[in-house]
């Protein structure tokens, strides 16, 4: 393993265990290099991974600080790797901020090439690899609280592809309960495969209760976490009543799950299917938004519950993602590159967040003693105006 990888492993568990507090300064670079007998330049690499994944923060002429704390980010899979390192000195587009970077791509492109070889030639098994539903659901349960195993597991190439298989394996002659307004595309697959819709109106926090409870339709298809377009989540309370729908009319949820990953909340966003222990839950989600749209890999997790009759139901379907994104996803996952995207754009998010909150405040703040100068005007005004109103009474009398 290189040097600066094993300093980076023993300050991060140092970090995660508590050896070093929140906001305590860390040694110093050259400190670290004269103690271990290693390099600057080898103290620097270890401090950048660190400071890149969110556990420290560099502050000029000051040194580097722990900035982790408890529940703050994704466990990062201990697999040994060579890390691969982002120029964020680099100017970004709005819309690249939030993908991963073409480097570390590129890296997973070129250790998948070198690892699998003439496997990538090799038809896919028709839920995908199961090298890949293997990595994935070791990824589930450490970063989601997810607890599945590999046959629950179908691959597809994007979102759309899993729309008609859940319309095939859930039957066209049922009607599905769908939020409104909600995905117009996923609307359109559904009722291309025979299916009818029933529109839920949204509230504030979720489909509203009245409309649920009146609904008949024995599929509800619904987005618990930033629901599109609206951008609504429901609380623990919705959640559960979407649950107690599914029990009451005998009925199966799909949950489409596509930006959960990206929670600034300290812990990952509860699903239905891990409150449910899959029982009646079809659970789904896509890599589009978490890696990029130009790679079309999303997954479904089916219940336990008729798993052998909904498999036979598409077993006549080929894997419809190429062999070869299926091992460059292995590799990310593998080696813990996918999580430290999702922690660093985790930790963005909430540092935006903040500067907007404060923002906010201090906008809020200025107006306050604008309002109060104005009000003080007025004020100082209007007496002046009594004060005169009241010369002028006395002079006339």
């Amino acid at each position: 393993m290189k040097k600066y990888m094993e300093l980076y492993r023993e300050m991060r568990q140092d970090i995660v265990e508590g050896r070093y507090g929140f906001s305590e300064r860390l040694p110093s670079k050259r400190y670290l290099s004269e103690e271990r007998g290693i390099s600057l330049i080898t103290v620097e690499h270890a401090l950048a991974l660190l400071e890149e994944e969110g556990y420290i923060e560099g502050k000029e002429r000051s040194g580097y600080f722990v900035s982790y704390q408890e529940g703050d980010v994704f466990p990062v899979s201990n697999k040994e790797e060579e890390a691969g390192f982002i120029d964020f000195f680099k100017r970004k587009t709005a819309v690249s901020r939030e993908q991963m970077s073409y480097p570390t791509i590129a890296k997973a492109v070129r250790r998948a090439m070198s690892k699998y070889q003439e496997e990538i030639l090799e038809a896919s098994e028709m839920q995908g690899k199961y090298f890949l539903r293997r990595a994935l659901k070791e990824y589930l349960r450490r970063g989601r609280g997810i607890f599945v195993e590999e046959e629950q597991m179908i691959l597809g190439a994007g979102a759309e592809n899993l729309y008609a298989l859940l319309a095939q394996i859930l039957g066209g002659e049922k009607r599905f309960a769908v939020e409104s307004p909600s995905y117009d595309k996923m609307q359109r697959i559904y009722e291309s495969h025979g299916i009818q819709l029933e529109l839920l109106p949204m509230g504030k926090n979720g489909i509203e209760s009245a409309a649920l409870q009146k609904a008949e339709a024995k599929v509800l298809h619904v987005t618990p976490f930033h629901s599109y377009p609206t951008g609504i989540t429901a609380d623990a309370s919705k959640r559960r009543e979407y649950l107690d729908f599914a029990h009451r009319n005998g009925a199966v949820i799909i949950e489409d799950d596509y930006d959960s990953e990206f929670s600034p909340l300290g812990k990952p966003e509860d699903c239905l299917f891990s409150m449910e222990a899959g029982e009646n839950v079809f659970y789904m989600n896509s890599f589009s938004k978490t890696i990029g749209p130009a790679f079309r890999m999303a997954y479904l997790l089916l219940p336990k519950k008729n798993l052998k009759e909904n498999l036979e139901k598409i077993s006549f379907y080929s894997c419809s993602v190429p062999v070869l994104e299926q091992c460059i996803l292995t590799e990310l996952l593998e080696s813990g590159e996918f999580e430290r995207h999702i922690n660093r754009v985790r930790r963005s998010r909430r540092i935006r967040k903040k500067s907007r909150e404060e923002e906010l405040r201090s906008n809020q703040e200025y107006c306050k003693i604008k309002m109060t100068k104005v009000s003080r005007i007025l004020q100082s005004q209007n007496d002046e105006g009594i004060e005169s109103k009241k010369k002028d009474y006395k002079k006339r009398i």
